[in-house]
This record gives structure tokens, C-alpha cells and sequence, in this order.
């Protein structure tokens, strides 16, 4: 196991040097530097989480629509925007990896 560790974390530090990374970097460390508007964005993430993992919703379509209407102006500040664009931009890369990662093994 040991050698699997030694990858993973060599794995981790790439992942730390990319760009996409270093960017998701950059936009917390700004939004950090708002606290009531970190706050806002926290509570923005958590509703949306919500939303998308509801159980079989016979409403859901119309709590998404209401959810995107009320936070319309919200997520167009650059700040929110820059922050939610860099996060789920390693979101994404990081299901990349592990989708490569689970391909490879011919995991079923």
C-alpha cells in the first residue's frame, strides 16, 4: 500500500499545480476575503446540493426554476461568478480523474 500512497500523493500535488486548481485557489482566497458574501455563496452551494439531490420531487422543476430565479443577480457577480465557474471547473476535473482512474481498473 505504501506505493499506492507514494502515487496518490504525487497525484495530489499535480492536482495542486494545475492551473485549474490554482485558479479555484485564487477565487476562494478572494471570496475568504468577504466573509458576509463567503457566507451568502455557502448558503447559495448548500440550497443548490439540495435541489439536485431531492428525492423524486413531483415539484422539483419548479423549486429549480424558482431557486434560479431568486438567485439570478446573485451568481452574476463577477466575485460569486469567478468562484462558482473556477469550482466546478475542479469538480469536473476531478470526476475526470477518478472516472479514468475506475476505467482503467475495469471496475464493475
Amino acid at each position: 500500500m505504501n506505493e499506492i500512497d507514494d502515487e496518490v500523493q504525487s497525484l495530489i500535488e499535480a492536482v495542486k499545480q494545475s492551473k485549474v486548481y490554482r485558479q479555484y485557489d485564487m477565487q476562494r482566497t478572494i471570496l475568504k476575503g468577504e466573509p458576509e458574501l463567503k457566507k451568502q455563496v455557502d448558503e447559495y452551494r448548500i440550497r443548490s446540493y439540495e435541489i439536485q439531490n431531492a428525492e423524486d420531487d413531483e415539484h422539483l422543476q419548479e423549486r429549480i426554476e424558482a431557486f434560479e430565479a431568486e438567485y439570478a443577480d446573485f451568481v452574476e457577480q463577477p466575485k460569486v461568478c469567478e468562484f462558482l465557474e473556477a469550482e466546478l471547473d475542479l469538480c469536473r476535473m476531478l470526476q475526470e480523474v477518478t472516472a479514468r482512474v475506475v476505467d482503467s481498473l475495469n471496475f464493475e
